[in-house]
């Protein structure tokens, strides 16, 4: 039976979750999944309501919506998705509403105490934060800025192997953004210290929050101005130029990397110069 399709209201709220209202349970790096769908009545939860801790989401046909974890010894006999599964193999996932939901989570747990003075928090009365009384200060959920590049050379574009992880696709050069760096310069950057190459014509392209745990990734593509291939051993396993039909596995079209991959496929393959 197929999972129906689950249209998600973002929002935020600081009262607790009442009988029919709705709740995403999350257990370790995963979500504890329902037969019917990603979401459970709050009456069917695991365990007992009382003693667990919710977080607001938003709402689902009207129908608010809390993140909660579940403690493993709850959670076993049921079907555990983790996150990276739910958004690379699952096309159906509520991707923004699952994002959405670990990274709140991890906020909270976060910030249970000030990193200040290490007084406890409250949830702020009017904006998604906790609040510290005594300092006075509010704690946002954190958000990592990142870059991840398709660079074009000619009729080819690069592809990498990540050293780190264990998929076997080929994806993007992509890294994180420095204090006081452009987004623009943090590609030039990361690309020459991952590959030694220099590039040109940085054009951004997309953006995509990606919650490993808090990035919000912005795709670019960027032409070849020069350089050999001279890989960073502890980020880059392979890498090479490729055409877009003798490339190797690369990641779905649910992910930014595989977006970006594809449109430039488009441009190749059309002879068009990109935007």
């Amino acid at each position: 039976m197929a999972t129906p399709t689950i249209h998600w209201s973002p929002g935020w709220s600081t009262q607790a979750p009442e009988q029919g209202d709705l709740v995403l349970e999350l257990s370790g790096s995963g979500v504890l999944k329902p037969a019917d769908g990603w979401l459970r009545p709050l009456e069917n939860i695991s365990g007992n309501p009382g003693d667990a801790e919710f977080v607001s989401l938003g709402k689902v046909g009207g129908r608010p919506v809390f993140v909660t974890e579940v403690p493993e010894s709850l959670a076993s006999g049921r079907e555990l998705v983790t996150l990276r599964d739910a958004l690379l193999t699952i096309s159906d996932a509520p991707a923004a509403m699952l994002s959405t939901g670990f990274q709140v989570w991890q906020w909270f747990q976060d910030h249970k105490y000030c990193g200040r003075c290490g007084g406890g928090t409250d949830f702020h009365p009017r904006e998604r934060a906790k609040w510290c009384s005594n300092c006075n200060i509010p704690w946002y959920p954190r958000l990592a800025p990142c870059v991840i590049v398709v660079i074009r050379r000619e009729d080819r574009y690069l592809l990498a192997k990540s050293s780190r992880v264990k998929r076997h696709f080929y994806s993007l050069i992509a890294g994180f953004v420095e204090p006081g760096e452009s987004l623009e310069g943090a590609v030039a950057r990361e690309v020459k210290e991952e590959t030694g190459l220099d590039v040109t014509n940085i054009r951004y392209q997309g953006s995509e929050p990606w919650p490993f745990p808090h990035q919000l990734m912005a795709g670019f593509f960027a032409d070849y101005a020069g350089g050999e291939l001279v890989l960073q051993e502890d980020e880059i396993a392979d890498a090479g130029w490729y055409l877009p039909e003798n490339r190797p596995p690369v990641p779905p079209e649910t992910t930014i990397s595989g977006r970006l991959i594809r449109e430039m496929e488009k441009v190749l393959t059309t002879g068009g110069l990109g935007s």
